[in-house]
């Protein structure tokens, strides 16, 4: 059977303009490997309703889970939450056990919960909460949208928080070779063996360093004795 499939949303004008440089991609690519959902597209859109809506849309209708980040805090541009429910025609206003553990938490800090920091209480009719042990703040899973803050380490707890209630499938497993031969001498017998191992995933990267060439060849796939084998036929192969 075939792993479910997953796609990324990274919302904000601040990772388009260059200002942030996003990392929360790499991380759910990685966890998502381990768990066996195969992240399959990762769109990146602005601060614009219309955008995050019309992707969240059609994204949500293509693969088995969406992951957005960004958009969900306490000032004007943070949308996020009013476009997932546009996005699935739903009402959205503040909840009441989001504004309890908002209540709690500034409580703690003796701060007010204001109406900008109420914001973050808005959910969607239906959602699931994200717990947020960082800053409380909650995400919420509406359908099969996973919503979830932009700032990393609160992205990845969040992401640590909804993984287990998943079901995955077979782990991604991966083995790769280094050879200090150009992508134009291995191409001939990398074909050889995508073509006698089409189960398998072969991909080439070169690299230059230190005044050195060379390839590395990853091979990918879920069966670990095929893995062993192919990669014994690949270095075999990068020999001759």
């Amino acid at each position: 059977m075939q792993n479910p499939t997953a796609a990324m949303l990274v919302i904000g004008d601040e990772i388009l303009s260059g200002r942030t440089r996003d990392s929360n991609m790499n991380h759910l690519a990685k966890e998502l490997t381990k768990h066996g959902i195969d992240l399959k597209e990762a769109r990146m859109v602005s601060d614009d309703a219309q955008a995050i809506t019309d992707a969240a849309r059609t994204l949500a209708a293509a693969y088995d889970h969406v992951f957005t980040s960004g958009g969900i805090g306490p000032t004007h541009d943070d949308i996020t939450a009013d476009c997932i429910a546009a996005a699935f025609d739903t009402p959205i206003d503040v909840r009441d056990d989001a504004r309890a553990l908002l209540q709690a938490h500034y409580d703690r800090q003796g701060q007010e919960l204001n109406e900008a920091r109420l914001r973050m209480a808005r959910i969607p009719d239906g959602a699931t909460l994200i717990d947020n042990p960082i800053s409380t703040a909650p995400g919420f899973t509406l359908h099969n949208v996973h919503v979830m803050a932009g700032v990393p380490t609160i992205f990845e707890t969040m992401v640590a928080s909804v993984l287990p209630t998943l079901t995955g499938g077979a782990p991604l497993l991966s083995q790769s070779l280094r050879v200090e031969r150009g992508e134009g001498d291995i191409a001939a017998p990398l074909t050889a063996l995508a073509d006698a191992y089409p189960d398998l995933s072969f991909g080439s990267y070169p690299f230059s360093q230190n005044g050195l060439y060379g390839t590395n060849i990853v091979i990918r796939g879920q069966d670990g004795a095929q893995l062993d084998q192919a990669m014994t036929a690949l270095a075999e192969a990068m020999q001759s």
